[in-house]
């Protein structure tokens, strides 16, 4: 999960909502790494249940969920909402990464 979110945060460096919504690349790499986070995720919380539930500040399922809707959208892939996960919610789940590999 954590080098999927390094991924993304990369391939998006310097980059603003604009020019992610026109650069069709990125938006692909991006949603491939935002998709694996999700498959991750579902992996953890069916394979570990106990360990998801020890730690709900993770979002197991939303990102699941999320990972669903990029997989199956296909053309309906909302890319503002894209954008916002990757700036407003990515960060705050790389920091629970580190604090739960510690």
């Amino acid at each position: 999960m954590a080098e999927a979110i390094d991924n993304i945060q990369s391939y998006t460096a310097g980059m603003d909502a604009a020019s992610f919504k026109v650069d069709r690349k990125t938006q692909d790499a991006v949603i491939r790494n935002l998709e694996i986070i999700g498959e991750a995720c579902n992996n953890v919380a069916k394979n570990d249940p106990a360990f998801a539930q020890a730690h709900p500040e993770m979002p197991w399922s939303f990102a699941y969920e999320m990972r669903n809707a990029l997989a199956h959208g296909y053309f309906n892939v909302d890319v503002d909402i894209v954008w916002a996960t990757v700036t407003a919610d990515l960060p705050g789940m790389k920091a629970q990464l580190a604090s739960l590999a510690q």
